[in-house]
């Protein structure tokens, strides 16, 4: 009976590892969403929710975490050697930090919502850069000046012009959101008339 319990839990280890493994190739969004059916379902759903286009989630998503679920920010090191804190609690898919990601539970009363699950990272996505289109007038189709919002936080967006590295990297999601754009237009009847059996 034991032996049993043992292999139901290795087998469940798998299943999910394997459900939240990072996805073959995340430059191509066709590719992700081929190989993760139900991930376009949610994306589709957070766009139709809060308006932000599957295009920018994916971009957003890619430059935090790489599509790795279990993804944090590299720890800070003592004379470069010796492991010490990590700089921020970002975590999960959206690198979202646990100030923040409370606050997005609070409003939205998605209290189960946590930042290892794709669901809620991009409905995360989706209320964050709905937030920064009514606090900044920030369309949410630029994704440049989304992104840079989202890195620097409602507060520091004004002050983004004198940060280099923030600027270089909004420009890279612009560019990844505008190659996302054109793939997922590319394949888009595809996705929509797939047929998956969902359990």
């Amino acid at each position: 009976m034991k032996n049993i319990k043992s292999i139901y839990i290795f087998i469940f280890i798998l299943f999910l590892s394997g459900c939240s493994s990072v996805p073959k190739n995340v430059s191509d969004g066709c590719s992700i969403f081929n190989e993760r059916y139900l991930w376009y379902k949610h994306a589709k759903k957070t766009e139709a929710k809060w308006g932000t286009p599957v295009y920018l989630q994916l971009a957003i998503i890619k430059m935090e975490s790489s599509f790795d679920w279990l993804a944090k920010p590299p720890r800070q090191k003592i004379f470069k050697v010796i492991p010490y804190k990590r700089p921020s609690s970002s975590f999960g898919y959206s690198q979202a930090v646990k100030g923040t990601w409370k606050q997005y539970k609070e409003e939205t009363g998605n209290k189960f919502a946590t930042r290892t699950r794709f669901k809620d990272s991009v409905d995360f996505i989706g209320w964050y850069t709905n937030k920064t289109e009514k606090i900044l007038k920030v369309s949410k189709k630029d994704a440049f000046r989304q992104y840079v919002a989202y890195h620097e936080g409602w507060g520091n967006y004004k002050n983004y012009k004198k940060n280099n590295k923030v600027i270089k990297l909004a420009k890279r999601v612009e560019k990844q959101s505008d190659i996302y754009k054109k793939q997922l237009s590319d394949c888009k009847n595809k996705l929509t008339t797939s047929k998956y059996i969902i359990f």
